[in-house]
C-alpha cells in the first residue's frame, strides 16, 4: 500500500489527499493507484521474464474499462470468463491483445462469439465443454486452441469458496480422469489441444502449492505429447496472494522460483491470469461516517460503505484494515496490525481505541466491513479507509436494497479523474421503466 500513505495525519493517494476526493465526487467512492496498478504488473513481468510470459489480466477481478484499457497499453493481455468480459477485453484493445476465455459454463453462442474474436485458447473446465467447442468450431470451419484445465487435487490452500483445486469442486478435470479426455480428442476436426491450465484458488500466500501442481503440470505435458498433441502452453492462472493485513504474501518473484523450472523443462511458454495480485492493493473504498450506535455491549460504526458496495467481508469473512483519513492526536497515524493470517488477535494493543464494528446502511445483520476492530471514537462525517478494496469490489457490487453503485476515480500523482460515474436512480430502473403497463 506504499501509494496511499498519511501525510500530515491525512490520507494521500499518491500525491492527492483523499478528503479532496471525498469532497469533489462524494462517498462511497473506490479510488485507485494508477502507479501502484503498474507497479504491481511490472513486478509480475520483470519475475517471470526468464519465461517471456503471456500476462492476461483477469477481468473479474475488476472489469473497470479504463483499468484494462490500462493494462493492455502496459503490454497485459486478457483473462476472461463470460463474454460480457470478452466485451470488455475487446473494448478496452484487446483486439491487439490475447484473450483466454476460461470459465465453467460457456454457452454455445459465447464459444462462438470468442472463435469469431480471435479468442487466444479456452480454458476448458470439463469433457462435454470440450466437445460442444469443437462443435461449435467444426461449424464455422475452424479449429478452436484449447488448453485442459486439471484439477490438481491438492491440500486446501485458500478459503473454501475460493479454494478451486481441491477434490469435489467445479472446476477443472480430475487429475485422474483428463488424459483420457485428452486422448478422446486426438485428431479431432474443430480442437486444437496447444495447453495445460491449472488454476489453484485464491488468495495462496505460500508457493508450495505452485510447485507441486507444476511438477504435476510437467507429468501431464509429457503425456498429451505421446498422445500426439502438440502442447505449447503451460498455462498457471493466478492466485498469488497480496498483502490485506502487513506482509503476509509472498513478492513474484518467489512463485516464480517455483513455476520456471517447470516452464523450462516443458518448453512451454508459459501464460499467467492475475487480478487481484495487480489491483487488490492498488484501492480504497472510502466512506462516510453517519452515525455511531452503543448497544447490548456492542460499539457501532454506521457509514455509508455496505455491503452491496464491499462483498468480501460478508461473503468470504474476508479482512480488510479499515483507518481513519484523518486519525486523531492521540491515536498512532496507522493500526499496529498483525500480518499472520492465522493469528486470532489480528492487532496489537491499540491506544485511545475501542473494539467496534463496522456497519452500512444495507437492512441485513450481515452488512459488515469489519468486526470487532480496535478504533478511535469516530463522529458524524468523519472519513474511514477501507484498504486492499480493489479487487472484488466494485467487480462483485450489487443494487442490493436499491442502493447506488458508487463512483470510481483513478489517481495519477497530483490529477484525478473520473472512471466510473456514481449510478442514478434512472440508471436503476433504465431496465425497467420501458416494461410498466
Amino acid at each position: 500500500m506504499d501509494h496511499f500513505q498519511y501525510q500530515n495525519r491525512q490520507l494521500y493517494c499518491e500525491d492527492t489527499p483523499v478528503a479532496e476526493l471525498a469532497a469533489q465526487y462524494g462517498t462511497p467512492l473506490y479510488i485507485y493507484s494508477q502507479a501502484a496498478l503498474l507497479e504491481k504488473l511490472r513486478e509480475i513481468q520483470a519475475a517471470f521474464a526468464a519465461a517471456e510470459p503471456i500476462i492476461c489480466y483477469s477481468v473479474k477481478a475488476n472489469g473497470n474499462l479504463s483499468i484494462c484499457r490500462l493494462m493492455a497499453q502496459h503490454g497485459a493481455g486478457f483473462d476472461v470468463t463470460s463474454k460480457g468480459e470478452f466485451q470488455r477485453a475487446l473494448r478496452a484493445g484487446g483486439r491487439t491483445s490475447p484473450i483466454v476465455f476460461a470459465g465453467v459454463g460457456k454457452t454455445d453462442d459465447e464459444i462462438e462469439f470468442a472463435l469469431t474474436n480471435n479468442v487466444f485458447l479456452f480454458d476448458v473446465e470439463s469433457e462435454q465443454e470440450l466437445h460442444a467447442i469443437g462443435a461449435v468450431a467444426q461449424r464455422l470451419g475452424v479449429k478452436a486452441p484449447v488448453a485442459l484445465r486439471v484439477n490438481p487435487d491438492l491440500p486446501p490452500k485458500t478459503h473454501v469458496k475460493t479454494d478451486t483445486s481441491v477434490k469435489g469442486v467445479k472446476f477443472g478435470l480430475d487429475i485422474e480422469t483428463i488424459v483420457d479426455v485428452a486422448q478422446s480428442v486426438v485428431g479431432h476436426p474443430g480442437i486444437a489441444l496447444v495447453g495445460l491450465h491449472m488454476h489453484l484458488g485464491s488468495p495462496i500466500l505460500k508457493v508450495e502449492p505452485y510447485r507441486l501442481g507444476a511438477e504435476k503440470g510437467v507429468t501431464l505435458i509429457r503425456q498429451f505429447r505421446a498422445q500426439g498433441h502438440d502442447i505449447r502452453y503451460l498455462n498457471m492462472g493466478g492466485g498469488f496472494g497480496i498483502n490485506y493485513r502487513n506482509d503476509e504474501a509472498p513478492p513474484a518473484r518467489a512463485f516464480a522460483e517455483v513455476i520456471l523450472p517447470a516452464v523450462r523443462e516443458t518448453g512451454c511458454q508459459l501464460i499467467l491470469e492475475p487480478g487481484r495480485f495487480i489491483v487488490g492493493n492498488a484501492a480504497i473504498l472510502l466512506t462516510r461516517v453517519l452515525y455511531t450506535k452503543s448497544t447490548g455491549g456492542k460499539h457501532y460504526i454506521i457509514q455509508d460503505g455496505a455491503m452491496n458496495d464491499l462483498i468480501r467481508p460478508t461473503l468470504y469473512g474476508s479482512f480488510h484494515r479499515v483507518w481513519p483519513v484523518q486519525p486523531p492526536e492521540n491515536v498512532p497515524v496507522e493500526p499496529d496490525v498483525n500480518g499472520d493470517p492465522d493469528d486470532p488477535q489480528p492487532f496489537r494493543d491499540m491506544p485511545h481505541c475501542f473494539k467496534q464494528d463496522v456497519v452500512g446502511p444495507v437492512c441485513e445483520s450481515g452488512d459488515f466491513l469489519a468486526k470487532d476492530r480496535p478504533l478511535p471514537a469516530m463522529k458524524r462525517g468523519d472519513l474511514l479507509a477501507v484498504f486492499s478494496a480493489g479487487a472484488y469490489g466494485m467487480a462483485m457490487a450489487s443494487n442490493y436494497n436499491s442502493r447506488l453503485r458508487a463512483a470510481e476515480v483513478l489517481v495519477t500523482g497530483r490529477t484525478h479523474r473520473l472512471i466510473r460515474r456514481r449510478e442514478t436512480f434512472a440508471d436503476l430502473v433504465a431496465c425497467e421503466d420501458d416494461c410498466l403497463n
